[in-house]
């Protein structure tokens, strides 16, 4: 009893929220910019990003496949920092044992974004074909 109580206390400040805004938004920032800084995945998804709107930007596509174009990547981005989140997570608790739970967690928060990947690559093909059909077209 007397470690649960112990367990307890030491927990009552970690899940505090900040009560300042700003201090809120570093943090936030702060994750964005770990994530940035350690996963190779999201540096390659963020220069795919850039280099469809780049592409979209050329051949000219509507407002509207702007607004799905960005909206998929952001699930990709959110994805991946999600993943990285759970791997953290996983890590601290099970220290340097294998688990096959921990695997699956691991595997599936991978398989999440991996999904999304795909949808975005669907997506594009729509987005991107007609025009570039009609840009050869034109040639």
């Amino acid at each position: 009893m007397k470690k649960e109580i112990d367990f307890l206390k030491n927990r009552i400040g970690s899940y505090k929220t900040s009560s300042n805004v700003l201090k809120s938004f570093k943090y936030a920032f702060s994750g964005i910019s770990f994530v940035l800084k350690t996963s190779r995945n999201f540096r390659i998804q963020l220069i795919f990003a850039v280099t469809s709107l780049m592409i979209g930007f050329f051949l000219q596509i509507s407002q509207s496949n702007y607004v799905i174009l960005i909206a998929t990547i952001m699930s990709v981005l959110i994805l991946e920092i999600l993943n990285t989140s759970i791997e953290s997570i996983v890590d601290l608790v099970v220290k340097k044992e294998f688990s096959s739970l921990a695997k699956i967690s691991k595997d599936t928060s991978a398989g999440a974004v991996l999904l999304a990947s795909i949808n975005s690559v669907i997506i594009a093909v729509y987005i991107f074909f007609p025009k570039i059909k009609l840009l050869f077209e034109s040639i």
